[in-house]
């Protein structure tokens, strides 16, 4: 940090800043009155410099007379000014300022202030600043302003997340890269309980997209209100009714930084959600499976042929209209125990049906911790493992970004556990350098987060990123990892290969039929243990967490088996 101060008094401050030029102007810095905490009056001097102001540092413990006639002197485009002292001793001191302010012309200079929450109250009410920073203000709370991109003038700063207000999602992925953008999943049991807190979300400035989490009525029958059983209510999620509903959530997240929303494609009739989450909520991207919201999953009545149809329909829509989409299928595998293996190879399937189907922007999700007991090591080789094998078909038409989550069964249920528990798989994840994380709050293993829950949640994860991003993990520098991630890279393509040669002859590409694909299911090539009993499925493989890998295991012996061995196997089954 190179802010310093030259000598005692007034205008003793040397002027930095890039070659010694004005560039954006002027800031000057001082520590008012008898304070001579200076630490993060210097910081904020920093992070201006770097966004191309000359600073000028006056010193600590300054009169108000000193700033003035530097002022007076110097016509700096904006004064930062911090206290940190008791509250009952910071009023005269900001009486002083405002009435010196009042006697001269000091042109358009800009105030802002720093120091803890009670002074900043007593600064906000004064009136002389344009922002006032507490000490939970953000490293990008403060760039927002320096660097221009405060949404509003006033007294009290809107905590911004690192990308400018506006545009579409990769829009706002691009403003913050490489910091992540920041998403939550909001839904409560009440339409006026979610209204209410969509806004306190948006206000809060600290989440750029809120997914919308309805109830089971609305993801199932929303189209069919007669089937719907409303004793049930609110399960799940918030009861949406009319389309009138999902206008008002929209209206509800119009202000602070203005977050995107989202919602699931819905169950059944995923088509004609589509087109209403697009029409109310301006839907950020589209969420979809490609196997899963069917018999397969008993979430929908959908016969699996069928559904995998449909989904790819929907995939196609939102490809036809510019919009990005997720094909949130690895995961499902994945909470359902199936073999790591299992998970990568889907990871790719669902990437590649996204780009056959003309997507231009695909939403990846690596879910973390999941199935219970994965270790953080094993985690890291398993997604960067689907990363080799879905950012391989990155092309000019076709790119990904990545969306890490901390995996909801992993959270403990007691809160300080939890808390820690996010913030250490939030430091992991970090390591894949995301796009977007999906924030899981803290409470979810026990209840649906409050806004108040979400934000503290968002606030654990952003500070984590920060950390992560001055002392980033280096999983490729670990033997462990890399291992695990070429085992599961070369499994993984041999379990793409074996569905290959399912097709029919004269299919042109198997990969992307929905009766190769739907084979694959019920011969067992894609299994999981969850899927016992189902009448689509096999349901035969056993899986265990060995050295925090979920493989595949002998059922009689409990030993890994091979994916080529389980390969054999399946076709033998099926000859």
């Amino acid at each position: 940090m190179s802010s310093g101060r030259d000598g005692p008094g007034p205008g003793g401050g040397r002027s930095l800043g890039p070659g010694g030029g004005r560039g954006r102007g002027l800031v000057l810095g001082a520590a008012l009155g008898d304070c001579v905490h200076v630490a993060g009056l210097l910081h904020f001097l920093s992070i201006a410099e770097a966004e191309g102001w000359q600073t000028r540092f006056l010193g600590p413990a300054q009169p108000v007379s000193a700033i003035v006639a530097a002022i007076e002197r110097l016509r700096p485009d904006m004064v930062g000014l911090s206290y940190r002292l008791g509250a009952e001793t910071a009023g005269p001191y900001f009486a002083e300022m405002v009435q010196a302010v009042r006697e001269r012309d000091f042109g358009k200079v800009a105030f802002v202030f720093g120091g803890t929450a009670p002074i900043c109250r007593i600064a906000e009410e004064s009136g002389l600043f344009f922002r006032v920073f507490s000490s939970a203000a953000t490293e990008d709370d403060v760039r927002a302003v320096v660097s221009g991109a405060a949404a509003s003038s006033g007294s009290s700063a809107t905590p911004l997340s690192g990308q400018a207000v506006g545009g579409g999602l990769v829009e706002r992925v691009a403003g913050a890269y490489p910091k992540p953008i920041y998403r939550h999943h909001f839904g409560l049991a009440s339409l006026e309980a979610t209204v209410e807190g969509c806004a306190t979300l948006a206000e809060s400035g600290l989440v750029d997209v809120i997914s919308i989490g309805p109830d089971q009525n609305t993801q199932e029958r929303f189209f069919h209100p007669e089937a719907m059983d409303e004793s049930r209510a609110g399960a799940g999620g918030v009861p949406l009714r009319r389309r009138e509903d999902f206008v008002r959530l929209r209206q509800a997240c119009r202000r602070g930084n203005y977050p995107l929303l989202r919602c699931y494609s819905g169950t059944q009739d995923v088509l004609d959600m589509a087109r209403l989450l697009r029409e109310t909520l301006d839907n950020a991207w589209c969420a979809i499976p490609l196997f899963w919201y069917s018999v397969l999953d008993a979430r929908s009545d959908r016969p699996l042929r069928q559904s995998l149809r449909q989904n790819m329909e929907v995939v196609a829509w939102h490809a036809e209209r510019g919009v990005p989409v997720e094909v949130n299928e690895a995961h499902q595998w994945s909470l359902r125990e199936a073999p790591d293996t299992v998970a990568v190879a889907t990871a790719f399937l669902a990437a590649y049906n996204a780009r056959a189907r003309g997507v231009r922007h695909y939403v990846s999700q690596y879910m973390f911790n999941t199935p219970l007991g994965t270790k953080p090591e094993m985690d890291l080789g398993k997604m960067l493992a689907k990363i080799d094998l879905i950012e391989a078909l990155q092309g000019e038409s076709f790119s990904t970004l990545r969306q890490v989550r901390t995996g909801l069964a992993s959270l403990p249920t007691d809160p300080a556990e939890a808390k820690g528990h996010l913030a250490a798989s939030t430091y992991v994840q970090m390591a894949v350098r995301p796009h977007i994380v999906h924030v899981v709050a803290y409470c979810e293993a026990d209840h649906a987060a409050t806004p108040e829950e979400i934000i503290e949640s968002l606030k654990i994860c952003r500070r984590v990123a920060a950390m992560a991003s001055e002392a980033p993990l280096a999983p490729e520098a670990s033997p462990a990892v890399e291992e695990r991630r070429k085992e599961l890279r070369a499994e993984a393509t041999e379990l793409l290969e074996a569905i290959r040669e399912l097709a029919e002859p004269g299919v042109a590409d198997p990969w992307t039929d929905p009766e190769t694909l739907v084979r694959a299911v019920e011969i067992g090539l894609l299994d999981c243990p969850h899927l016992a009993g189902n009448p689509v499925a096999r349901g035969e493989v056993r899986t265990r967490i060995i050295d925090g890998r979920c493989l595949a295991v002998d059922p009689e012996t409990g030993r890994a088996v091979s994916e080529k061995n389980r390969i054999k196997r399946v076709f033998a089954r099926s000859a």
